[in-house]
């Protein structure tokens, strides 16, 4: 084992199955104390020399809308990349809410390619819950918050159980993940996790003696997900080489908190403060969640201005430029009369745009999962050409599906963290060659994170809005 494993050195690198996800992952390292930066594509040792003190990193991307196929044909190469990096543990981000089908984001396939890539490794660790988030696995079976504040069995979750591309039909991740591949997932659950030495050597015991090729943890709270943290660490330590992991941004959570512990971090950066308010937010939003659904209507309510973007006029080229033209001669006007702006494919679930989108997909030979790339980046294309037209300093996006291609129009580099709005929904500084771009502020946010006044959070910094 190298000597990664020791102050200042890098402890981590992830690759995010979606953008917003990566910020959280973002969010969670850096507040846990160990300094870290968010790429876009696998950096170069230039690119990491820009940041010398960073001792976790990542790379964002769009692994939850890939087929099999082409996670086979994009992921493998990427993941080779990252282990080549000889850091502690390679990390695969998923979002805390297991968001995945056997045809789009499949875990399982993710899985297999893990235990390819890592003929040696025991076992791949995978951890789901996130307390943080309010995302809970017990004895396998996953929780989560709904946008009422009420948390539900991932099977009756009035969101992701209808998800129009990753729906969640079963809460037991297990059995989930057997309709995505035939390697054995054993599990380590609450009794398991009891914190003792004697507990952890059976555990360890138990494990080594099974045949899983990968290892499922509960999370209930905060201590037992430190106790995940440090038995997954443990096997990192004795590794010959990276140790690869499945989770979300709880097992970035419980790794950073038992660092902690072992002094492998510093203090949280103390330099980090509110950036304060911003005259005009512009939000670009693609997703279809009841959560993003309540914001946009809060913002509507407080003076934003909202317009549906086109989304079946953008699938016919001759017909896509013309209509974005009109949107930003729209969006402009309304910015430079000093109005916050919120560009949207849906105003949330039930909107009848998004079944027509899907029939004309369909009729056109197209995959549903298509959708995200086709929206982002037309979103994207539209902020970037905002952001330069009116000047602005700050922009929201919603939709993890649609918000990677946002940001690779937008020519951002990196990101770094630069202050909590709500959990898993953080305030970033971009990194960009374009003078333009560089030092935009830019949050991120899932379909499932903020209350409703969350655009407003972001516009203002931070804190509440009344």
């Amino acid at each position: 084992m190298t000597d990664t494993n020791k102050a200042g050195k890098r402890l981590l690198c992830y690759y995010g199955d979606d953008f917003t996800g990566s910020t959280d992952v973002l969010e969670a390292l850096t507040t846990g104390g160990a300094r870290t930066v968010l790429f876009l594509e696998p950096p170069s040792e230039r690119q990491l020399a820009r940041f010398p003190d960073a001792q976790c990193f990542g790379v964002a991307g769009v692994g939850r809308s890939m087929s099999p196929e082409r996670m086979n044909r994009e992921l493998r190469p990427l993941l080779e990349r990252l282990k080549s990096y000889g850091t502690a543990i390679v990390h695969y981000k998923i979002c805390s809410t297991f968001d995945s089908s056997p045809r789009a984001g499949s875990i399982g396939a993710v899985l297999e390619l893990g235990r390819e890539l890592y003929p040696d490794q025991k076992y791949v660790p995978i951890v789901a819950g996130a307390p943080r988030l309010r995302r809970y696995t017990v004895f396998g079976h996953h929780f989560a918050a709904g946008g009422d504040g009420k948390t539900y069995r991932l099977d009756r979750h009035p969101t992701m159980s209808r998800h129009p591309i990753t729906p969640m039909p079963e809460a037991d991740l297990r059995l989930h993940l057997r309709g995505q591949t035939e390697l054995p997932v054993a599990l380590v659950d609450l009794d398991d996790l009891a914190d003792s030495e004697a507990a952890a050597d059976r555990l360890r015991q138990r494990l080594t003696d099974s045949e899983a090729a990968a290892v499922l943890f509960d999370v209930l709270d905060e201590e037992r997900l430190e106790t995940a943290g440090r038995l997954i660490w443990e096997e990192a330590e004795r590794a010959e080489e990276s140790l690869f992991a499945i989770g979300s941004s709880g097992l970035s959570d419980g790794l950073a908190a038992h660092w902690a512990k072992q002094d492998l971090l510093p203090s949280a950066d103390a330099t980090l403060q509110a950036p304060g308010e911003t005259d005009r937010l512009l939000v670009l939003s693609g997703s279809c969640s009841p959560v993003t659904q309540t914001q946009i209507e809060w913002a509507l309510a407080q003076g934003y201005a909202g317009i549906q973007v086109p989304t079946l006029e953008w699938l016919e080229p001759e017909r896509a430029e013309a209509a974005s033209a009109e949107i930003f001669r729209e969006a402009l006007r309304q910015l430079e009369e000093g109005r916050s702006v919120i560009l949207y494919s849906a105003s949330g679930p039930d909107d009848p745009a998004i079944a027509e989108l899907r029939a004309r997909m369909g009729a056109l030979g197209l995959e549903t999962a298509d959708s995200g790339r086709m929206i982002g980046t037309r979103l994207g294309r539209l902020a970037r050409e905002l952001v330069r037209a009116a000047g602005l300093r700050r922009i929201l996006i919603a939709g993890g599906d649609t918000s990677g291609y946002v940001m690779r129009e937008l020519g951002v580099e990196a990101l770094s963290f630069l202050s909590a709005i709500v959990p898993g929904g953080p305030l970033c500084r971009c990194y960009a060659p374009d003078a333009r771009t560089d030092g935009l502020e830019l949050s991120l946010k899932g379909g499932q994170v903020g209350g409703p006044d969350y655009f407003e959070r972001v516009r203002r910094g931070g804190g509440p809005t009344s």
